[in-house]
Order: structure tokens, then sequence, then C-alpha cells
């Protein structure tokens, strides 16, 4: 019979074994007769036994193998607690570090600074993979973004406005312009090691531009256009939206220029018994899922074969757009940046 290896035996395992082997002495089983049955060797049996003599003939409960939890960490379990926190709470900027981000060497110098403690880059890999946390692409913010407007805007202003849209059973709609070139391509593609693939672009650059509006139940208005917005074309879209909504719209938008118009605001005087506009906070255009909206549409624009022309683009940004279903809409909505929209 194979002997049984206790190092690498689990601890509670182990323990199990213990017992059976003092159960099996106080039947009058003899040493020999135990070690065969359970697959030890007679001297191991001997020294449970002799264990179990001391602590009043019960078996001994093994103890976890390996080192304890604390031992050969440089850092104490206060301090990781500590800078746990600060990684999550503060930017490097905040410490006077030269660093933009959290990276490796941005952590050693921080428990540098703070505790005298030195660490090697991997030590730091190390700590950050125990604390959960991964090396990741940051999202963007606008630097001059307005945290307190931000959060006056997601837990009192649109709340404020959805009550009302369902007391005077009006559609929520969120509206962004957008333009799109013949030649924002980011790809990426396999050629031979040290050979870079060569992309061949228009030399003319194409531009079309699109505003929409879109609501949570899936519903997208689009219309494309050459120039530059003014207040004529939104109010233009604005009509059409309007004419193409049986209930009250309340229309969300950014801050451009051209939605706080005079002759936008006399058109919505003239019709605010059927639309009313509704604005974000400046630089916060994560609370638009519009935006999400113009991301994937140019991520599908500049795939596959590219539009030379404007033609070609014109034709390329409308099929897009009437092939994005009501499903597809909805998931904008789902984005963990909307959270707010569904917040009681």
């Amino acid at each position: 019979m194979e002997k049984l290896n206790l190092y690498t035996m689990p601890a509670d395992e182990k323990t199990r074994l213990r017992e059976q082997i003092v159960r099996m002495k106080n039947k009058d089983c003899d040493a020999d007769f135990i070690a065969e049955c359970v697959g030890l060797g007679k001297k191991s049996v001997q020294a449970i036994l002799r264990a179990a003599k001391a602590n009043n003939g019960k078996a001994v409960k093994a103890k976890k193998a390996g080192r304890t939890k604390d031992k050969g960490r440089l850092l104490n379990e206060t301090q990781e607690k500590e800078i746990k926190q600060l990684l999550k709470d503060k930017t490097p900027e905040q410490f006077k570090m030269n660093f933009m981000l959290w990276t490796r060497e941005a952590v050693v110098q921080l428990i540098k600074d703070k505790y005298g403690i030195e660490l090697a880059l991997q030590r730091a890999s190390d700590y950050l993979k125990r604390w959960g946390m991964t090396c990741q692409r940051p999202s963007k913010q606008a630097y001059f973004q307005d945290n307190i407007k931000v959060k006056n805007f997601t837990e009192t202003v649109y709340p404020t406005i959805k009550k009302r849209a369902k007391a005077e059973k009006a559609e929520i709609y969120w509206g962004d312009e957008v333009g799109v070139s013949n030649q924002e391509y980011y790809l990426r593609g396999f050629s031979p090691k040290g050979t870079t693939p060569v992309l061949k672009v228009e030399s003319k650059q194409e531009r079309i531009n699109m505003i929409s509006a879109i609501n949570n139940n899936g519903v997208c208005r689009f219309k494309i256009y050459d120039q530059s917005m003014n207040q004529e074309l939104f109010i233009e879209f604005m009509e059409r939206l309007i004419t193409d909504t049986k209930r009250k719209v309340f229309l969300i938008v950014d801050n451009l220029k051209v939605h706080h118009g005079k002759n936008v605001a006399k058109w919505l005087e003239e019709n605010k018994s059927r639309i009313e506009l509704f604005f974000i906070p400046p630089y916060s255009p994560e609370l638009n899922p519009d935006e999400y909206l113009n991301h994937a549409l140019k991520l599908q624009v500049h795939s596959g074969i590219r539009p030379r022309t404007k033609t070609d683009l014109e034709q390329k940004v409308k099929s897009t757009m009437e092939n994005f279903t009501t499903e597809k809409i909805q998931n904008l909505f789902k984005h963990k940046k909307l959270n707010y929209l569904t917040a009681e």
C-alpha cells in the first residue's frame, strides 16, 4: 500500500486522520496494524499517539501549513489598508509626484515617502494583485468638469425632469451632434515582426455632420447635414422631432452655444406646449446616452471598407444609423456611467 504524505495533506484531512488513529488505538489496535490500515509509517503513527496522550487522549488538531499571513511582508496590515485606500481616493498629483496615474513605480515611491520602506517593482505587483487592483486604460474626464454640478444634475435635476415627464406624459429624449471623417482610423493588423503595416488613406479629408436624439425605449431620430450646426438647423431638427412624436418632448442636450441661441429660445417659447429643452452640466459628455451612440457610430463607420468619397461616407453613416436596432439603442442606456438614469 502506498504511504500517505502528511506534508502535502490539507490540515482538515490530516486532523481527521489523526482522530481515526486515536479511535483505532482506543479499540486496542496496535501501531503496526494501524499503520498498515491508514497508510502511514509506524513511526508516524507512534508520534501521533504520543501527541494525543499529551493532549488528554485527544487527537491534536493539525495547523494549516505554510507561513502566517503577515510573515515575509514588508508592510503591516495597517499600512496595507492605508495605502490601498489612498490609491482609491487620491491621485499621484495630490502627493506632488511626477505621475498621472498609479503605476507600480508611483506606488513604490508613495510607500517609500510615507513609510521609508523600499519595495522592488515585483513586490509592488504582488501587493497590487493582493489588493484586487489591475492595470487598466483610464476613462477620460474633462479637467474643468464641476463635480458639484454633476452631482446636482444626477441626484436632483434629472430626477425632477423624470418626475415631470411622468406627470405630464412627456417623452425624454437625449440629443447630440457629431462629426464623422473618412480619415479617423485606429486599426491594428498582423504583419511580420519589425515590418509596420501600411494603411492607405485619402489625401482629401471628407467630413459630414449628424444630429440625433434617442430615448430609453430604443427610438432614434437623426439628421445628416454638411454645414456647421446653427440655430436654424437645430430648430428644424426639433420641429421634425415633435412632428414624429405624439407626446410632449423633454429634450436634454449639452451646452453648445447654438442650443442657447436667441432664435432657439424664441422658437421654444412658441412651442412650449410641445417641447422643452434641458441641459447637462458643462464638460460632462458621459452623462448623455447619445454620446455612446456617436461612439458606436464611429466604430462602425471606421471599420470594414473605408468610405473614400463624401457620398460613400454619408451612405455608410446613414446605413449604420438605420441598422441600429431598438435593442441596441436600449443597451446604450445600460452603461455603468448612466446608472443614475434608473436610480430611484
